[in-house]
């Protein structure tokens, strides 16, 4: 048997031989997990509105919509730029409408010369191919396979002539309104690099994309970040003036490090990867759980699904013990886990806590290990072998004499367990699943195989 619940009354009856039983219940809501907002107010809420071609943004709130993102495969993995857009389409598609997820197959062999100063080097055809499938990989990780149309312009680019496109797209396209875009004008500057005219066809092409989608799927909408307004607009021009039909766009700001006053996504090494041979998950994580206390709101809203219940009860939490920084912690294990999954979220989660003395080694799994494994310096050693030679193999003592130095000084710690002074020698015995974690000092350590 099955009730509405709203439907319910404050008291169920059920009868049965011996009579009737009453039973009266209470209904328990998550709030955490629970949001009344439109899709209009939470994209304002946590920040996903830059500029947009609507006019009156509560139109996201009404009937499905198709919409398209796109991501040209210049690398084989997206970066944390992107990854915010991706979240923001997550939005999206929790209120209902309908993604298309395009990998620039053609658009890639070209190069987006937005945002760069010189001409982008032609990429080999093949590592384009490469990098197709695996930002594709990522997009089924991300989103799920339920629901979503991939598609890749190669498609229906490969067949179309030269003489094609000029009567098709470009005697729709007016050279005052491309001369007009920023990259151009910047490029062809005084003070410029100049630009080639593939590269200045480059938001043709991407306009094109535009036009075939709204001709195949119904594609209305396309997302983009602030960086790519002027290519996506090509799109709804092209819409208007091939199809009379009507098309827009929506783009989220660029992400700002409001304590650094850099574009996010760059660490001290360089971009923060989503694959993690790019950016090992130790370090995707520890990247998320180093934001600034300034940020760490924002990102939040951006980077996680949770709700804002949620997120005001972690800052409240943050605001009472900012020291313990429950925000980051919550952060970094939200965006590990979409990224890279639940298992390998809580495995970095505690091989950093324990490399940072917050857990103890020894509770420390097999995969655990394999996490430091990946990211420690890793040397070998034999049981008996002593302290001063492996400070100085794994380049923790500059010589024995230093190496000496940092023993008597009791500067040196065993699986985050400071050493007794009479100890001299790695004994196989303080192995975990087979490795060592000697450290010296707060933060250098390096990794032993036993």
């Amino acid at each position: 048997m099955s009730f509405r619940v709203d439907k319910l009354p404050p008291t169920l009856y059920l009868y049965n031989t011996w009579g009737k039983i009453a039973i009266t219940y209470t209904i328990y809501k998550n709030k955490g997990n629970m949001t009344n907002m439109k899709l209009s107010e939470e994209l304002k809420w946590r920040g996903f509105i830059n500029q947009t071609t609507y006019s009156d943004i509560k139109v996201i709130d009404g009937e499905p919509i198709t919409f398209y993102w796109g991501v040209d495969p210049s690398a084989d993995s997206m970066q944390a730029g992107n990854f915010a857009i991706a979240m923001m389409i997550k939005h999206f598609i929790k209120h209902g409408h309908k993604p298309i997820l395009l990998v620039g197959g053609a658009t890639g062999i070209i190069g987006d010369p937005g945002g760069k100063d010189v001409e982008r080097e032609l990429k080999a055809l093949e590592v384009i191919k490469n990098n197709k499938a695996s930002i594709a990989n990522q997009y089924k990780k991300i989103f799920g396979e339920k629901g979503i149309i991939q598609v890749d312009n190669y498609e229906w680019f490969k067949d179309m002539t030269y003489i094609d496109f000029l009567r098709t797209v470009g005697k729709n396209a007016p050279l005052s309104q491309m001369l007009g875009r920023e990259f151009v004008k910047s490029r062809l500057g005084s003070e410029g690099s100049g630009i080639s005219y593939a590269e200045f066809s480059y938001s043709l092409m991407q306009g094109y994309d535009f036009v075939h989608l709204f001709k195949k799927y119904g594609a209305t909408l396309q997302v983009c970040g602030a960086d790519q307004w002027g290519n996506c607009i090509a799109g709804v021009e092209l819409i208007r003036k091939m199809e009379g039909g009507d098309a827009h766009v929506w783009s989220a700001p660029l992400v700002i490090n409001k304590t650094t006053g850099r574009k996010f996504g760059k660490s001290e090494d360089g971009a923060v990867w989503l694959k993690e041979e790019r950016t090992s998950v130790f370090r995707f994580y520890q990247f998320w759980l180093n934001s600034g206390d300034l940020d760490v709101e924002d990102y939040l809203k951006i980077y996680t699904e949770l709700e804002k219940p949620e997120i005001d009860r972690v800052m409240s939490e943050q605001r009472k013990n900012p020291g313990q920084r429950p925000a980051q912690k919550r952060l970094a294990l939200e965006v590990t886990t979409i990224v890279h999954g639940a298992e390998k979220a809580e495995s970095v989660k505690n091989a950093s806590e324990a490399l940072f003395g917050l857990k103890d080694y020894k509770d420390l799994g097999k995969n655990e290990y394999i996490e430091l494994a990946r990211e420690l310096p890793i040397i070998k050693a034999k049981d008996g072998d002593s302290l001063v030679d492996i400070l100085v193999k794994g380049k923790l003592a500059s010589s024995k004499t230093e190496a000496k130095r940092f023993l008597d000084s009791s500067a040196v710690y065993i699986n985050g367990s400071q050493i007794p002074m009479d100890m001299t020698t790695l004994e196989a015995k303080d192995a975990i699943h087979g490795y060592v974690v000697v450290r010296r000092g707060k933060n250098e350590s390096v990794l032993v195989s036993l």
